[in-house]
């Protein structure tokens, strides 16, 4: 393991004595948080970020949709919120006077009295397993105690090692993982580390494990402000200190990486909107003649693992080719619509006296009447059942899932119109139910026969979108995690380090966090704002790169 010293000294991998150049591929989180944290020096690295879109921010985009029938001109379609603990996150939007909203999460998994539970009010089902639900919070003690062995092992086996109710794994614990760390069909084969830290780690956890319901009473999540605004802010903030960002700009093929010639690459124009080319979205006939051969010290790659070992060909690594070859990737749909009668149909979207248990303690009295609009929740929370996340099972499958939102829930912008960037104004009149927007995923299309996306109504679809997802499968923390830090090699004969939310847990932080770290390998400092967000940075950078980051020369506190 590398001192703390590696952050500083060895090759600095310039090919002359001037400043760095850079090369950071992919203008997402990752991308952009690393060119932001390199902008801080500029006596340092000329830096350039290739985006093949049109636009930076990846899967972070916003659409405009209809005012007049939604009750608000925008939504974010990909990325909607996340957890008051994504601090970087947060630091980002601060920086540029965009505000996160708080929001108490409602959730809505499964359908009927024998699979629907809520974490609103007390259901059949965790009466059904109580059990279970306690024993689960002694068996996350003992993944905690048994890391990393145990902690390999996929959560399917672990339900069946621990003798844990079949129902209580398909009907709960996979429908809760797959929703909130975007697991999806996968969530059977992920890791227990990954379970034990979504309910553990201060630096991850969404929540903390509740014994009695599994999932807490109304826990506090954020909703993330207007992230294509925000997104170009940040990009124009960057070309005013120098960072040279390219966007439509294709990265055809990687020629060579090595310490006498650096990093060779070249480039294409590309139009996401033309498909011509053999459905590559180049639009040219003549796509050698377009090419354009450039040179850098020392390449960033942001983009996704499978993409990147695709493009570093002839010239990776077997350790490359190991490490990137093991992360797997699945495509999904999210179709975003406002067909409401499809959403009653498949999910429970409205409060029943016969989903409801009998409640036990003044607490779920409590609960009960919040939920049917007669008094508000904790914090005063306006009252009413209103799911923001949902989850419906296959009975044909009960290990595989559709996710869907109920944005005009979610997302605040529904609710109330910004005064002045992040300040709230008032809460609007509530939008009729008919007129909500939602959003339906449907995973891995290769179980498409499984989809009820042709129950939607056509005339109802705002917007079709695919995705290219991370499968948090056991064996991306046996063979791609651990070894991350085998291939993050800046400043040596292969000239790149790896950055993006796959090197780690599909989250916004953790792409922002993995590409700060891949600017302090390269010789950026860390501007220290808060102990928390301090600390995941180290922790991040000690599993992924193998360094320890002390104060000193790369602490910059301010």
């Amino acid at each position: 393991m590398s001192s703390p010293a590696s952050l500083q000294d060895g090759k600095d991998g310039k090919t002359n004595k001037g400043k760095k150049n850079i090369v950071i591929i992919g203008g997402g989180a990752a991308g952009m948080s690393c060119a932001a944290t390199l902008a801080q020096h500029p006596d340092k690295f000329n830096v350039t970020i290739l985006e093949r879109m049109s636009v930076v921010g990846g899967q972070a985009t916003s659409i405009p949709i209809d005012k007049n029938r939604y009750g608000t001109s925008w939504m974010n379609d990909g990325v909607q919120g996340g957890s008051p603990a994504f601090k970087h996150t947060i630091n980002f939007f601060e920086k540029y006077g965009h505000k996160q909203q708080d929001v108490k999460l409602q959730v809505s998994f499964g359908q009927g009295q024998d699979s629907f539970w809520t974490n609103c009010f007390p259901s059949h089902l965790v009466d059904r397993f109580s059990g279970d639900i306690r024993k689960f919070g002694k068996v996350l003690k003992i993944i905690k105690y048994t890391m990393p062995v145990f902690g390999l092992v996929p959560i399917r086996i672990m339900l069946r090692l621990f003798f844990f109710n079949k129902e209580f794994g398909d009907k709960m614990v996979f429908p809760l993982i797959a929703l909130f760390l975007g697991t999806g069909n996968q969530t059977a084969n992920v890791s227990c580390a990954i379970l034990e830290r979504l309910f553990d780690d201060p630096n991850m956890k969404l929540w903390d494990y509740d014994p009695e319901t599994l999932l807490p009473n109304l826990p506090l999540m954020v909703t993330f402000p207007h992230l294509s605004e925000f997104y170009a802010q940040w990009a124009d903030d960057l070309r005013s200190k120098g960072v040279t960002i390219r966007t439509n700009t294709d990265v055809v093929s990687i020629l060579k990486r090595n310490s006498k010639s650096g990093v060779v690459l070249q480039t294409a124009p590309f139009d996401p909107d033309d498909k011509k080319g053999g459905g590559d979205g180049l639009g040219m006939e003549n796509k050698k003649a377009a090419t354009t051969t450039e040179t850098y010290d020392e390449l960033v790659m942001c983009i996704l693992a499978d993409d990147a070992k695709k493009l570093l060909g002839k010239t990776s690594t077997w350790k490359e080719r190991f490490v990137l070859g093991g992360a797997k990737f699945f495509d999904d749909i999210t179709i975003t619509h406002s067909d409401s009668d499809y959403f009653a149909k498949n999910y429970e979207t409205r409060f029943s006296e016969e989903l409801c248990a009998k409640p036990k303690s003044k607490q779920q009295e409590d609960q009960i009447a919040f939920a049917k609009n007669e008094r508000p929740g904790p914090d005063n929370e306006a009252p009413g059942f209103r799911p923001m996340y949902y989850t419906h099972s296959y009975k044909e499958d009960m290990h595989k899932i559709e996710m869907a939102f109920d944005c005009t829930n979610y997302q605040h912008q529904f609710r109330q119109d910004p005064t002045d960037r992040g300040e709230p104004a008032p809460q609007k009149a509530p939008i009729p139910y008919e007129n909500h927007v939602f959003q339906s995923i449907f995973l891995d299309k290769s179980h498409s026969h499984l989809w009820t996306i042709d129950q939607i109504d056509e005339s109802k679809i705002i917007e079709r979108k695919w995705w290219h997802q991370l499968g948090h499968r056991w064996q991306h923390y046996v063979r791609v995690v651990p070894n991350m830090m085998f291939i993050n090699r800046p400043g040596s004969d292969t000239h790149t380090t790896f950055a993006g939310s796959w090197t780690l847990v599909n989250m916004h932080e953790m792409a922002c966090v993995s590409g700060i770290a891949a600017a302090c390998r390269l010789g950026a400092e860390y501007e220290v704002f808060d102990d928390f967000a301090e600390d995941l940075l180290k922790k991040y950078l000690l599993i992924s790169h193998g360094v320890r980051l002390k104060g000193g020369k790369k602490m910059k506190r301010v």
